[in-house]
């Protein structure tokens, strides 16, 4: 590949459906590119170094977990496009990984023989480095592709684990699968049994770390509950906060309480409102817009400061009348915009964001009304009796995981349409921002119970593993697939292909994903998943009602 271009085939908006070569379409440039390659090389040596300690009985620091868990998350889509805050974190991994070498050395570990391992890590040598390093540097496509599936399942997995680490929520298990699974992606020699068990493995430790993140949460916050959040605007001037990361917006709106400054939550943030602890804050006054992909419009009419916690970054225009007042935290970043640090307490100073807020004008009103979400297992749960009973009686005849991305291509109305022609007698269960595209409209209720039933962001995808494994036992079961339920899962970036390894794992089966098969499985890998599990695309809304619902 000439060393000019770039090679990125993580999103489902890559070009041509095969790979983005010159520019991401996701607007990362070709040097952004090449130093997140770099940046993934780094991590996975760490990671090769520190499962060989591991297997030795040599310890490692925290920090060595920490690491590898920021820098993938670093690399998610949309999450980071800061050049030189990337190149920082491969300076750090450098030092990292010498600190490493050296404890291996002091207690006679042998250590495998990869590049990542024995790169010196050299300034000089960085620009070439991250050429080799990327995506093509397996030549066959069936062992590139099951070295991506993995990678990109990690980089999914680091989201959530970090997002559980900040609520003092940590599982060393987690952390020493996620340094084999590097070191296996590393192997020039890892052969193809090696590589598809190491996918399948994904899955069962995106199971235990979309558990651990559920746990953290709802024991700092509650379970959530049946909530009605509001879409309008208060008289206030106020804060957006965008992303994952709960542990952010409880301190914003702990430094924002009795400041006559509002919050708001956008995309992936709406479910903050469905927890009892953070519901309380009375100036936590809505959710205002729609998914990530429509931010540029509805950042310049919102009039106040912007929060990204986590990825879903749009790059805005030149002229975009929001660039001054947009802040970025965490593994988030973009060049220009002012990066909020925690100290080492893992609090972070918000008051310049406060302030700012204060000399801007109230959010100009887009829409107004409410939505109705809250519907973890918790809340799930709390309505089994009517739940199974509507089931009985025939008044529930399906239910459908629409979990999942949303994007900004055409074909993905697919699940509008999708949403407005189930039959009434049929359930959507949601999760993540795919909600947004159905979670508006009308779709009435079954004997009380809502028609959309939104668990929450994408991780809460956990909830409907733990709501069909409850089923499962209520209705004697014998199979997971003989429930009456079906998936039906938009993706556009790595937090959904772990929630999918890790459905594959719970042993479901015929998934349906869309709108298009990811470019980084290759048709002899596809091959496989369709044959074990039953995975499939979809088609037409028509054609894919009477396959998923007769």
């Amino acid at each position: 590949m000439a060393e000019n271009k770039m090679f990125c085939f993580q999103c489902q908006e890559t070009a041509k459906g095969t790979g983005c070569t010159i520019q991401g379409v996701c607007g990362k440039k070709a040097d952004t590119s090449r130093w997140q390659d770099l940046l993934l090389g780094v991590t996975r040596g760490i990671g090769a170094i520190a499962d060989a300690l591991r297997s030795a009985g040599v310890a490692t620091d925290r920090k060595v977990g920490d690491y590898i868990v920021e820098s993938l998350f670093i690399t998610i889509t949309n999450a980071n496009f800061d050049d030189q805050a990337i190149l920082n974190k491969v300076d750090e991994g450098v030092a990292l990984k010498k600190e490493l070498l050296a404890l291996a050395a002091a207690n006679g570990v042998a250590l495998p023989d990869y590049q990542e391992v024995k790169w010196s890590g050299e300034k000089a040598d960085y620009e070439a480095e991250g050429y080799r390093t990327g995506v093509m540097r397996t030549e066959n496509e069936d062992l590139r592709s099951l070295k991506e599936l993995t990678v990109l399942g990690l980089k999914g997995m680091a989201a959530y684990y970090e997002h559980a680490a900040r609520l003092d929520k940590r599982n060393d298990e987690i952390i020493a699968f996620i340094e084999k699974a590097l070191s296996v992606v590393s192997d020039p020699d890892a052969d193809m049994d090696t590589l598809l068990n190491t996918v399948l493995e994904t899955g069962k430790y995106g199971v235990d770390v979309m558990a651990l993140l559920d746990g953290a949460n709802t024991s700092a916050y509650g379970n959530p509950e049946l909530t009605k959040v509001n879409i309008g605007v208060g008289r206030n001037p106020g804060i957006l906060i965008s992303g994952h990361d709960l542990r952010d917006i409880e301190q914003l709106l702990e430094q924002t309480e009795g400041t006559g400054v509002d919050v708001y939550t956008h995309g992936e943030m709406l479910p903050a409102h469905y927890y009892p602890q953070l519901k309380k804050y009375k100036h936590l006054v809505g959710n205002y817009g729609n998914a990530w992909w429509k931010q540029k419009e509805e950042f310049a009419t919102f009039n106040g400061p912007i929060v990204f916690t986590t990825n879903c970054i749009v790059p805005p225009a030149p002229n975009a009348n929001y660039a001054d007042r947009v802040y970025t935290t965490n593994a988030a970043g973009f060049p220009g915009w002012k990066h909020v640090k925690a100290d080492a307490d893992g609090r972070k100073d918000f008051s310049a964001i406060i302030e700012q807020a204060k000399t801007c004008q109230p959010p100009t009103a887009i829409e107004q009304g409410e939505i109705v979400g809250g519907f973890a297992h918790a809340q799930v749960f709390a309505l089994a009796d009517k739940v199974v009973e509507a089931v009985k009686t025939g008044a529930i005849r399906k239910f459908i995981v629409m979990s999942g991305c949303d994007g900004r291509q055409k074909s993905r109305n697919y699940y509008t349409e999708f949403a407005e022609q189930l039959p009434k007698d049929t359930v959507i269960l949601t999760s993540g921002c795919a909600k947004f595209k159905y979670n508006k409209l009308n779709l009435g209720d079954i004997n009380g119970i809502p028609r959309v039933l939104d668990a929450g962001q994408c991780n809460d995808s956990y909830s409907w593993a733990v709501v069909a494994l409850k089923l499962k036992e209520i209705f004697g079961a014998n199979d997971i697939n003989e429930l009456p339920i079906e998936f039906n899962i938009a993706w556009y970036e790595q937090k959904a292909v772990i929630v999918l390894l890790a459905l594959l794992h719970l042993g479901i089966k015929n998934i349906h994903i869309g709108p298009t098969l990811p470019a980084f499985v290759s048709p002899g890998v596809l091959n496989v998943l369709v044959e074990n599990f039953g995975l499939g695309g979809i088609t037409t809304v028509e054609e894919d009602l009477k396959k998923m619902v007769g």
